[in-house]
């Protein structure tokens, strides 16, 4: 597997406006979905694509496309929503799944509460998409869960990730590859993502 930390300009520059407590919602959440975007140019590199032939002005030519059932997009609800229409902008064709985990505040284990998946899962690549990557736990869940399914290619997309979340992932599932737009210095004593950006779900819908 390989983690990948996506230092581009435009996405270090947008992430200053996720870290500043004063931006507004809208703000917060547009940005959000332009990250999710920029970050899916570079873990869609590997997809493979079909010859297909078109006709140009001037003449038949080869061409290639995404297979229909390229990319399925799995959100970690509730924050992982946050990021599905950025991806979305640039792979219209995917489908999209839901998997419901949240941490619980005491013992920080991952607690299940709903998923749905499109039928042809096991058929596509998964971009499984949640902005913190902090303790790790509910990311495993979910691969382990998708992995249950019969998802043979998964990749874990983020914005801010912890080095100790990105060590379990690691540890639990070698063959998945994570995507993080930036790295931060670590887990807090209650094992919030510092410096951070608070809490993602929170500031994307509003609720605080």
């Amino acid at each position: 597997m390989s983690v990948m930390e996506i230092n581009h300009p435009l996405i270090q520059h947008k992430l200053s406006y996720l870290r500043d407590k004063n931006t507004d919602t809208k703000t917060f959440r547009e940005t959000l979905n332009e990250i999710a975007g920029l970050m899916t140019y570079e873990a869609t590199k590997d997809l493979k694509l079909q010859e297909i032939e078109v006709e140009t002005p001037l003449m038949k030519t080869k061409s290639y496309v995404l297979p229909e059932k390229a990319v399925a997009v799995v959100p970690i609800l509730r924050a992982g929503l946050g990021m599905v229409d950025g991806i979305l902008t640039f792979i219209p064709t995917a489908k999209v799944g839901h998997i419901g985990v949240y941490r619980d505040e005491e013992t920080l284990e991952p607690v299940y509460y709903y998923c749905k998946l499109p039928s042809d899962i096991s058929e596509r690549k998964v971009m499984l998409v949640d902005p913190m990557l902090a303790t790790g736990g509910s990311a495993i869940y979910a691969i382990d869960y998708l992995k249950e399914k019969g998802v043979k290619d998964i990749v874990f997309l983020c914005l801010i990730a912890a080095p100790e979340g990105i060590a379990k992932v690691i540890d639990k599932h070698p063959d998945v590859d994570i995507y993080a737009a930036k790295i931060d210095q670590g887990l807090n004593e209650k094992s919030y993502i510092y410096p951070g950006l608070g809490d993602c779900g929170d500031r994307i819908f509003g609720t605080k």
